[in-house]
């Protein structure tokens, strides 16, 4: 999703910048091999690409070890700031795979599937992949959605 069309939307200084933390990157990297950390920072072809081959044979999990920076760095300027934290909804979707529940859904006022989550283990786990490839996206328009409030 392209963002600069929100970034007229949101005010500048309105909410305090939250961002892409390399920090979060790193706890994510952790389940890398799974492409947690890949799909964190917006790129999704390679999170699939790490998804089905293991972090390309683990090569890849480890030299991202070191690019996790100007992962982070890239991927702060795509980000739309707003009352919803893209760290808190990464954290509250990927951590202890807390997203087969709904939490990040709830945190994102999206009660409704939330609940389906809740219900389905994350639809049996596919809205779990699906938020993996549009959580970004979803946090940024609920942020771009409160500006309009």
């Amino acid at each position: 999703m392209n963002t600069a069309v929100y970034q007229h939307i949101q005010p500048a200084g309105l909410y305090e910048e939250t961002q892409h933390s390399a920090a979060v990157g790193y706890v994510l990297w952790l389940f890398g091999f799974f492409g947690a950390h890949r799909f964190y920072f917006g790129k999704r072809l390679t999170g699939l690409l790490y998804l089905f081959t293991l972090g390309l044979f683990f090569i890849g999990w480890i030299v991202d070890l070191f690019l996790i920076p100007s992962m982070a760095h890239s991927a702060r300027m795509r980000h739309v700031p707003g009352p919803y934290d893209h760290n808190v909804a990464w954290l509250m979707h990927s951590l202890f795979l807390a997203g087969l529940v709904g939490v990040h859904r709830f945190y994102l006022g999206k009660w409704i599937t939330g609940v389906i989550w809740l219900l389905t283990g994350g639809l049996l786990g596919i809205g779990f992949i699906y938020d993996w490839l549009t959580l970004n996206e979803q946090v940024n328009r609920a942020n771009a959605l409160s500006a309009d409030y």
